[in-house]
């Protein structure tokens, strides 16, 4: 077993001529992220199946799916940025780089609340011992302030 010497050659086949070989292998190790990613619009936002068999409804699909899907990643990126370790006991201790969709959905949308109007004005309002509320308000402030697209 040790008469032999092991060696280890890693190749990489790939048809991007513009690139150098360690931006190359840097996009090839991070692969299972893009995997990451597309494991998650499948089930978290069950486009497992498309729902029809004709192209262009489902292309309509993929789109809203692809708009859905940034608009929480967003949200999601938000709450990590405003969310205070005190205001949720006893949930995500830890320091996370990045929540999936399907806890976007469960913690801050899925919230329930109730339409109010007063003076003339509509207002959405969340129960007072909901720990995610304040953190959708400054989530909510915060992306009210984003300037418009032209």
């Amino acid at each position: 077993m040790l008469l032999f010497p092991e060696y280890r050659i890693d190749t990489y086949w790939c048809s991007v001529e513009q690139l150098p070989p360690d931006e190359v292998i840097r996009l090839y190790h991070d692969h299972g992220t893009s995997e990451q990613f597309h494991a998650e619009l499948k089930s978290d936002m069950a486009l497992e199946r498309l729902p029809s068999g004709r192209f262009a409804s489902n292309s309509l699909i993929l789109h809203l799916a692809m708009l859905t899907y940034n608009m929480l990643r967003i949200i999601g990126q938000i709450s990590l940025e405003e969310s205070d370790p005190n205001e949720l006991p006893g949930i995500r201790n830890k320091k996370v780089l990045r929540r999936r969709i399907r806890t976007v959905m469960q913690d801050l949308m899925y919230m329930a609340g109730r339409l109010v109007t007063r003076g003339r004005q509509w207002y959405l309002s969340f129960g007072q011992l909901n720990p995610f509320s304040k953190m959708m308000e400054r989530i909510y402030h915060r992306l009210n302030l984003l300037p418009a697209m032209k």
